[in-house]
């Protein structure tokens, strides 16, 4: 099947300003991807570790450089695990939605 679906896969560099305050600033970079269904497993395996595996995704190996976020039809998920997808040259990224405080 092929990716279809839009998502931002984002990172955070830090920088420190005059005063040596730290500044995270994200930056966001489009990838396509495939959503799949969240296996049970998953699921499981997530929340016996107190997190919660909401969204599948599969996106392209060379594609992936450690990104910890993403974002997805404008909801900020937390990527808590990645696997090998159906092929080699594919990655899965199990992901839990992160969720404003306050």
């Amino acid at each position: 099947m092929r990716a279809k679906e839009l998502i931002y896969l984002i990172s955070t560099s830090i920088t420190a300003d005059d005063i040596g305050n730290q500044i995270e600033t994200p930056t966001e970079r489009l990838v396509f991807a495939e959503e799949l269904a969240v296996f049970s497993n998953e699921f499981y395996n997530a929340a016996a570790s107190g997190l919660r595996a909401e969204k599948m995704l599969e996106i392209y190996t060379g594609e992936y450089q450690g990104e910890a976020r993403l974002k997805y039809q404008d909801k900020l998920y937390r990527i808590i695990r990645t696997s090998l997808g159906k092929t080699p040259e594919k990655t899965r990224l199990t992901c839990e939605r992160v969720v404003a405080d306050g």
